[in-house]
């Protein structure tokens, strides 16, 4: 099967950031299908080239356009961009030979490409929903006008409705999909992935780095690797360092990443007097840097804004810190803090008490026994649960059904 694989974001792990549509599209590749991404190159030197150009990726034929795009853009300037994305994407996708296509948001924009392709080549198409928009942009009140707000509402319905199946990444976005009148069981759950092999790496990896750090060496280390967002709000993590400094000042925390909350982050840290001390924030770092990072943290965590719109999240650094076989900590409610609760695998930080935070985290980082005990806990996690390799499989399914609809 020839599969249109639209994804605006596509990264390698050469790259930072989500590598789902890459693990997934070079693992159809390894099933016989024939894969084109359809995606845009984001560095702002890639602005010297202004055409498409094409590359191979395990197997998997991607087409980059040339289009620059941060996540510290203004939001005028990231829905111009989504929507050039969209225009040039639309004919590109057309004249690819396929069999299907295949969307994954965000942006809620790539519908347009998706079914303008669709529909011209007389195929079915597949929507991928990894995050519930309009909802969450309204939430956080990034999208306030009310006629931008009536045109999201369209075309997420537009999206749904022209789709032959959609994929939620969590039990949460599919009741939000389903309220929305598109018919249960076409949805299917498929949710971020845990890359066994990638993050299978020896303690004595994690061991090596750290001592290439003079202010990590031996101490309990917390990770927090991925954007730091506005939504993510990061700046909780200063606010927990702080209190963590006075109980035991051993203890340190690491964000890597970057991204629009960054300054407030910053801001927070110098303010408990922290940073640099049992603070520390690097530069982003491409994924295939990430195993080894795991590999020296005892545990990760994943953060959000006091939010509940934004539970059924299906965060890249969850599946990465299970797969690692590292506890994994979160400050939010919903399907993930239900399976950490169920099975040991991290701890549910309270997001509003941030002493009571600190104290949790202080003893769980001395707890010798507790931290391999959920380590493991998290491992088997990811193998039975979210194995890339099974669920992968699962979409394969999926997109054979859609095309034998055709």
């Amino acid at each position: 099967m020839r599969i249109v694989y639209l994804h605006q974001y596509f990264n390698t792990p050469a790259m930072a950031g989500s590598t789902r549509s890459y693990e997934m599209g070079r693992r159809l590749v390894s099933f016989g299908h024939e894969v084109h991404i359809v995606t845009s190159s984001r560095k702002e030197e890639s602005g010297a080239v202004k055409t498409w150009f094409q590359t191979s990726e395990e197997g998997i034929r991607v087409h980059w356009l040339p289009l620059f795009y941060s996540n510290k853009m203004s939001n005028r300037e990231r829905v111009k961009t989504f929507l050039k994305f969209a225009w040039k994407a639309s004919i590109k996708a057309a004249a690819l030979d396929g069999d299907l296509i295949f969307a994954t948001s965000t942006p809620l924009t790539i519908a347009l490409p998706a079914v303008y392709a669709a529909r011209k080549k007389k195929v079915p198409m597949i929507f991928e929903v990894r995050d519930l928009w309009p909802e969450l942009p309204i939430a956080v009140g990034a999208l306030k006008n009310p006629v931008l707000i009536t045109a999201a509402r369209w075309l997420e319905l537009f999206a749904y409705n022209n789709a032959e199946y959609i994929i939620a990444l969590s039990p949460g976005m599919k009741e939000g999909i389903v309220k929305r009148g598109y018919p249960a069981d076409k949805v299917m759950v498929i949710p971020n992935s845990c890359d066994l092999d990638m993050f299978d790496v020896t303690n004595e990896s994690g061991k090596k780095l750290r001592q290439g750090y003079p202010w990590l060496k031996d101490r309990p280390l917390v990770l927090y690797a991925g954007t730091i967002g506005k939504i993510n709000g990061v700046d909780y993590l200063a606010r927990v360092a702080g209190v963590v400094w006075n109980l035991d000042p051993g203890i340190c925390f690491l964000v890597i990443g970057s991204g629009k909350g960054e300054k407030q982050l910053i801001a927070e840290a110098e303010k408990q007097g922290i940073l640099g001390k049992n603070l520390f924030i690097m530069p982003e770092a491409p994924k295939h840097e990430m195993p080894a990072w795991h590999a020296a943290a005892d545990m990760a965590v994943s953060l959000f804004i006091n939010l509940k719109e934004m539970w059924p999240n299906s965060a890249n650094k969850f599946f990465d810190a299970l797969a690692a076989g590292r506890p994994v900590a979160i400050n939010y409610g919903g399907w993930q803090a239900e399976i950490l609760k169920e099975t040991g695998a991290g701890l549910v930080l309270d997001a509003k008490d941030i002493e009571k935070t600190a104290f949790m985290l202080a003893e769980k980082l001395r707890d010798e026994k507790w931290l391999r005990a959920a380590g493991k806990a998290a491992r088997e996690l990811a193998e039975k649960r979210f194995e890339r390799n099974m669920l992968a499989e699962e979409l394969e399914r999926v997109l054979l059904k859609a095309g034998k609809n055709k």
